[in-house]
């Protein structure tokens, strides 16, 4: 299943719709204000909250983490060491670890799981600029974990991004 994403949507206090392939609502992406630090809640069409990202306010590297009823569900940062390309992991609350790799910035990378591949992300079905499709490939995947992933991917990569650009 594909999911629409409009990339200026995620800053904070925005408030949008992601739309399914079909171009029906599926999840409402609401920024909250006022709040401490970086907060996006992910709700399924019928209100029903599937992810609550921020940022993690004191970290070594930038961190952002999504929950789910309270729990931390997974914790999303670059990995160390990477060579040639920029490699994020999404550890997740079991110990296990997805890796996402690929054109961060350009939005063309895949979201992993011990090799295989359970999302894909990209701009290219899109003549729009401002658009990316998550393609959940896997029918036993949780749509609404990887999308908060993909959030969060993307504002860590820009937000490192920027950073360099301002150096």
């Amino acid at each position: 299943m594909k999911y629409v994403v409009r990339e200026k949507m995620f800053a904070i206090g925005d408030d949008y719709w992601i739309e399914d392939e079909r171009g029906e609502r599926a999840f409402y992406v609401d920024g909250k204000v006022m709040r401490l630090r970086d907060t996006l809640e992910i709700q399924d069409r019928d209100g029903a909250v599937v992810a609550v990202i921020h940022k993690k306010l004191v970290s070594l590297r930038d961190t952002m983490t999504v929950e789910r009823d309270g729990q931390v569900l997974v914790k999303v940062r670059k990995k160390r060491l990477t060579l040639l390309h920029d490699v994020y992991r999404a550890e997740l609350a079991s110990g296990e670890e997805l890796e996402v790799r690929g054109d961060l910035i350009g939005k063309e990378y895949d979201i992993e799981y011990d090799g295989e591949r359970l999302a894909r992300i990209s701009r290219k079905w899109f003549t729009l600029r401002d658009a990316y499709a998550i393609d959940v490939e896997r029918e036993d995947a949780d749509p609404g974990m990887l999308i908060a992933i993909a959030v969060c991917v993307d504002r860590l990569a820009e937000r490192e991004h920027q950073e360099h650009e301002d150096k």
